[in-house]
């Protein structure tokens, strides 16, 4: 039989070792950490920020001078890095000016990278040239880069970009440092993950109870300016191409319908917006002067009222011009139709109607031109120029009485804006104007 001490112990052992599990069961259930960030450097703060500019169209000085004004502010601004999110077709600036941003992108203070979206953009000629510069390029699903020209220099392993564009996949396998980011968030979480930022992102649950990153930086957007955009829009192939044609247009329909000025000072801007846009671009000025000799073939039978050889000329002319205006812009078919499609309804119907209208009113007062003198300018015979009171008009007269580059004729009736006219002596009568002279009662009439 055992003592009773040993019970004694046996007891107090049990009831000492249930007390801590007793304590542990009721303790208060910890709270959760906050989230840690993933990057094992010093993590950001919500005061940081990462700028994002667009850059969308053709690199031309526009663009080009807001990039570097870009990678500027954020140098300055202590930003954590650059990204520029890119969807162009190519440059317009020189290579010299080309390779210098390519140059500042790659020394530049913070780091500049270069996302190649939305889904379906592209970054060729000069904008393929700066993504190569960059120090993360990310390109998104249907996306590609590259096709860079025959006129800049390219490292050895890049020399396939030359001249074709390349996916993600094979962007990588030529070595350069590329993500295939769909979104610009995703992008975001590459450059954490290459390094190249502290870690921006904080580790949070979903209501799906699946963990994922999610950013507590600032992320601060950028575009150009109002005027920046007013300028980079005129300096884009078609806008300056139909601001070509009505700016011409326009002023036609001033010289032909004598209004109050309105339609010429609007031509003449769009005419002045155009230049800077065909100054800017690529333009071969072969295309801009028959772009100019095309409407002024069709300036010569508005003046008549009726179209004929000069609109035929005129039509040949546009469309040469459109075709040759650009050296290495694409216009598409549908800025073809556009811009001439309107101009020939324009120059062929909607003008020659216009002045018919608008010479045909007796409020224009040119009564007085009846019966006046003036000077064949050109043989009429039976059409030609006449000078009246220092104007020069197009002239008709009768087949059987022509007249001689020097001689009067006298103006006897206006049709439009053609002057009817006749020799100052012999000219022909009119049938209109014939009429039956009575004869005394008995006589016969002669036949």
């Amino acid at each position: 039989m055992r003592p009773l001490r040993f019970y004694l112990l046996v007891a107090l052992v049990l009831v000492t070792g249930a007390a801590p599990a007793a304590a542990q069961d009721d303790a208060p259930t910890p709270e959760p950490t906050a989230p840690q960030p993933t990057n094992g450097s010093t993590p950001a703060t919500s005061d940081d920020v990462i700028d994002v500019f667009e850059v969308a169209g053709l690199i031309d000085p526009i663009n080009a001078d807001a990039i570097e004004r870009r990678i500027e502010a954020a140098e300055a601004q202590g930003s954590l890095a650059l990204v520029l999110q890119v969807s162009s077709p190519g440059d317009v600036i020189g290579v010299a000016e080309l390779e210098g941003l390519r140059d500042r992108i790659a020394e530049a203070e913070v780091p500049v990278t270069v996302w190649v979206g939305p889904a379906g953009s592209r970054a060729t000629g000069g904008a393929a040239l700066l993504a190569t510069a960059a120090d993360l390029l990310g390109i998104s699903v249907g996306s590609r880069m590259g096709d860079m020209g025959d006129d800049v220099d390219l490292a050895p392993e890049l020399e396939p970009l030359r001249n074709r564009t390349v996916g993600v996949d094979e962007a990588r396998a030529l070595g350069l440092p590329v993500s295939d980011a769909n979104v610009l968030g995703d992008f975001l979480l590459a450059m954490e993950d290459a390094g190249l930022v502290p870690a921006i992102t904080e580790v949070v649950t979903g209501d799906d109870g699946i963990p994922g990153r999610r950013p507590i930086v600032q992320v601060r957007f950028g575009q150009l300016s109002l005027f920046q955009q007013l300028l980079h829009t005129i300096a884009s192939p078609p806008v300056a191409y139909l601001l070509a044609l009505a700016g011409m247009g326009l002023i036609m329909l001033e010289l032909f319908t004598g209004g109050i000025g309105i339609a010429a000072a609007t031509g003449a801007l769009a005419v002045l917006g155009s230049g800077y846009g065909l100054g800017v671009l690529n333009t071969d000025p072969v295309g801009v002067v028959l772009l100019v000799a095309a409407f002024c073939a069709f300036a010569i039978d508005v003046q008549t009222g009726v179209p004929r050889l000069w609109s035929a000329v005129g039509a040949v002319l546009l469309v040469l011009g459109t075709f040759l205006l650009y050296d290495g812009h694409s216009l598409g078919w549908l800025t073809w139709l556009v811009g001439i499609g309107l101009t020939l309804v324009l120059v062929l119907t909607g003008l020659p109607a216009l002045v018919r209208t608008r010479y045909s009113t007796p409020t224009v007062g040119r009564e007085w031109m009846t019966g006046r003198m003036g000077t064949a300018v050109s043989a009429i015979s039976p059409e030609g120029v006449v000078e009246v009171d220092g104007a020069q008009w197009r002239a008709r007269t009768n087949r059987t009485t022509p007249i001689a580059v020097g001689e009067p004729a006298r103006v006897r009736a206006i049709t439009g804006v053609i002057l009817e006219v006749e020799p100052e002596t012999g000219g022909a009568v009119d049938h209109r104007a014939r009429r039956r002279v009575r004869r005394p009662q008995g006589e016969a009439e002669t036949p």
